[in-house]
């Protein structure tokens, strides 16, 4: 474990009187108590967002980026991007549009949640930046119009005037820049040339999810020994109903077809893509796989899925076979898209910290 993580631990702490000021957030409005939010070391936007994002060709990100780096990708009609983690885990926050809609791709290393928003808030479009507080180890935003505190574990407003809101997911699933590059050969990447001098592809979280429990200091809630608290899994959240798949479910079984309420999904890991929480250097972490879930219907009729090698499904109804993207490339089915479900591959203590009553799959 990196000592900096160590000295962060040691000064977290709830906000006092004297933190909240300077803050335009009326903190009178709050659906959780301020006690759980604590300092997470850097100062509000010490960790700067990206405000004014550049993005590259696939052929001009292919001499920096590695097969097996993980890539956050947001699809909005034809417009594709990438989102490289060793960009986000410098800067937590994009805040972009793609496709015509705005759009906050997010990443929280020490709880592995990559999630995008849509950053439209009722009537208003807002832009968002890190406050350098966490709660259950979990990055709070704050939007610059209200400065309200957001958690971005679930896009819930917890204190301002948007307490109490919710913003809608956009599926923002990580995948290997290998894959991304021969689903999407014309999409765009989010370019190194951020304006600010960091050191990317270098981790500085290097051994993190190889701990046995998360950072004591940043997380004070109970822990759910249903699984090791630094277990990845798929996590799913649809109109209320939450759903946990373990990786190591997912694994061994590659393909599992679930329903969610009255939604039929399918959840599939495929081999390949590295840990961005792992080794100094993020093209060296260890292979974690990729997970892709998907909405089972197509013109009304349920598919089931099963693994036909290389990443990729086959419906057994037709023989089509399936990218982790949703795309149909052979068979009855080729060309056909399934929909993405917006997911997260939250570590397990982070989950079961904000979807206590999530179901487990076994």
């Amino acid at each position: 474990m990196m000592l900096s993580l160590v000295l962060l631990a040691a000064v977290a702490q709830a906000p006092s009187v004297e933190d909240l000021r300077g803050w335009r957030t009326d903190f009178a409005r709050r659906t959780v108590p301020l006690a759980e939010i604590v300092a997470g070391g850097p100062s509000k936007d010490g960790i700067p967002a990206i405000d004014r994002p550049r993005f590259e060709t696939v052929l001009q990100a292919a001499t920096w980026l590695d097969d097996r780096e993980p890539v956050v990708v947001v699809e909005v009609g034809e417009d594709v991007r990438a989102y490289p983690l060793q960009i986000l885990i410098w800067h937590e926050i994009v805040n972009d549009e793609v496709g015509g809609t705005p759009v906050a791709v997010t990443y929280c290393p020490l709880c592995n949640t990559a999630l995008a928003f849509d950053r439209r808030q009722g009537g208003r479009v807002l832009d968002f930046g890190t406050t350098g507080r966490l709660r259950h180890s979990d990055l709070v935003m704050y939007d610059r119009q209200t400065e309200s505190w957001w958690q971005q574990a679930t896009g819930e407003g917890i204190v301002g005037a948007y307490a109490g809101e919710r913003l809608r997911f956009i599926a923002a699933p990580v995948t290997s820049w290998r894959e991304f590059r021969q689903a999407s050969p014309t999409g765009r990447v989010l370019s190194r040339d951020t304006g600010h001098d960091r050191p990317y592809g270098r981790n500085p979280y290097e051994g993190y999810d190889t701990r046995s429990a998360p950072i004591s200091g940043f997380f004070r809630a109970r822990s759910d020994a249903r699984l090791p608290a630094m277990e990845r899994v798929v996590a799913l959240d649809v109109e209320g109903r939450s759903a946990a798949y373990a990786f190591s479910l997912v694994a061994r079984r590659r393909v599992i077809n679930d329903e969610i309420g009255a939604l039929p999904v399918v959840v599939v890991l495929a081999p390949g893509t590295a840990s961005a929480l792992d080794a100094a250097a993020i093209r060296k972490g260890r292979d974690v796989g990729a997970t892709a879930v998907l909405d089972r219907r197509v013109d009304g009729r349920v598919l089931t899925f099963e693994p036909a090698g290389d990443g990729r499904v086959r419906d057994r109804e037709t023989g089509s076979v399936w990218l982790l993207s949703g795309r149909a490339v052979s068979g009855p089915l080729a060309g056909r898209r399934l929909v993405p479900v917006p997911h997260g591959n939250h570590l397990w203590f982070a989950w079961a910290a904000f979807r206590p009553d999530a179901r487990l799959v076994k």
